[in-house]
C-alpha cells in the first residue's frame, strides 16, 4: 500500500511537472532558426528527454516493486488457500471416517455398560457369598491354628490354663470337669495336710506328757 501511494504521488508530481512544462512551452514564442534559439530548443528538448527518461526509470522501479509485492501477495494467498484446503480435507475425512467410528465405539461401550449394569446385582451377591466363605475359612483356619498350638502345649501348662484362665480353647463342660477335679484334689490335699499336722501336734503333746511323767 505504501508503494502504491508513493507511485501515485510521483505520478501526480510528474504530471504536474509536465503540465508546467506545457504551459511554459505555450508561453514561449515559436522559436526562430537562429543559433541561439536553436541551442535553447535543443537544451530544452534534452531536459525534457532526461525528465521523461527519469520518469520512465521511476515508473519501471515502481512497477518492479509492485510486481514483487503482487507476487508475494499471490504466494501468501496460495499458501493460505492451500492451508484452508488441507484443513477442509482433514475435516471431511474426520466427518466421513473418524466421527462414524467414534459413534460406533460409543454405542458399543454403552451396550457393554448396560449389560454390566444388568449383571451388577448378581455380581454383588456373588462377591458377598465369596466374602462369607472367605470369612468362614479364615475363622476355621484360626481355630485350627489355635487347636494345633493347644495340642503342642504341655499338659501341665494346659491344665493351668484351663483352671486359672478363661482363655482355654476347650468346651465349658470340660472346663467345669477339670476345675471340679482340681478342687477335689486340692481339698483332699488340704485334708491330708490337716490330718498330718494334727497327728504331728498330737504326737508332740503325747511326747511332752510322757516325758514329764518319766521325770516325775
Amino acid at each position: 500500500m505504501s508503494s502504491i501511494s508513493t507511485y501515485d504521488e510521483s505520478q501526480h508530481s510528474h504530471l504536474q511537472d509536465s503540465s508546467d512544462l506545457g504551459t511554459s512551452q505555450d508561453r514561449e514564442v515559436t522559436p526562430s532558426w537562429e543559433p541561439r534559439n536553436l541551442c535553447i530548443a535543443l537544451e530544452y528538448a534534452s531536459k525534457r528527454a532526461s525528465l521523461h527518461e527519469r520518469q520512465i526509470k521511476d515508473l519501471g522501479n515502481k512497477l518492479e516493486l509492485d510486481l514483487s509485492n503482487s507476487r508475494a501477495i499471490e504466494n501468501l494467498l496460495h499458501e493460505v488457500f492451500t492451508g484452508i484446503q488441507q484443513t477442509r480435507d482433514r475435516a471431511d475425512f474426520s466427518l466421513s471416517h473418524t466421527v462414524p467410528h467414534i459413534t460406533n465405539t460409543l454405542d458399543e461401550d454403552l451396550a457393554v455398560l448396560v449389560e454390566l449394569e444388568e449383571q451388577l446385582p448378581e455380581v454383588g451377591s456373588q462377591i458377598r457369598d465369596i466374602r462369607k466363605v472367605y470369612d468362614l475359612g479364615r475363622d476355621k483356619a484360626k481355630q485350627l491354628m489355635s487347636s494345633l498350638e493347644w495340642l503342642n502345649t504341655p499338659v501341665s501348662q494346659r491344665l493351668r490354663t484351663i483352671i486359672f484362665t478363661p482363655n482355654a480353647p476347650v468346651s465349658k463342660r470340660w472346663k467345669v470337669l477339670v476345675r471340679t477335679v482340681f478342687a477335689l484334689v486340692f481339698l483332699a490335699c488340704l485334708w491330708i495336710v490337716w490330718i498330718t499336722v494334727r497327728g504331728a501336734i498330737r504326737a508332740h503333746r503325747e511326747r511332752l506328757m510322757w516325758g514329764s511323767g518319766l521325770i516325775s
